[in-house]
């Protein structure tokens, strides 16, 4: 069982930058692919960044050029750095940890991040 914990949302003005972690139990983090998503009001439920165990990166295109991930292994944390924010980023945000041997998918409660002027 993986327990995901995130942090760092908030209420930013657009333009503005915010930094999610994401902290996770387990002796194990270092083998799991790491995920965010997001909800935003009405919408489903989209990816925003994913990072491998091998600490493959992907954006997607909606935070191409604004958003990076990170991982810390030591620390058991994955990280999002979203700079220049907008209205349309205002979401819940979700820590996604995939496991192998056995193959499991665990999600984190969430952190809501809005942007509003």
């Amino acid at each position: 069982q993986v327990q995901l914990v995130e942090s760092g949302g908030g209420v930013v003005q657009p333009g503005g930058s915010l930094k999610l972690s994401c902290t996770a139990s387990g002796s194990m983090f270092s083998d799991y692919a790491m995920g965010w998503y997001r909800q935003g009001p009405g919408k489903a439920r989209e990816l925003v960044a994913s990072i491998s165990r091998n600490g493959a990166r992907a954006i997607a295109d909606s935070g191409q050029g604004r958003f990076t991930i990170s991982r810390d292994n030591a620390k058991k944390t994955v990280y999002l750095q979203m700079n220049n924010l907008k209205p349309e980023d205002t979401a819940v945000y979700y820590c996604k940890a995939t496991t192998t041997l056995p193959t499991s998918v665990y999600w984190g409660p969430g952190t809501q991040v809005t942007v509003s002027a």
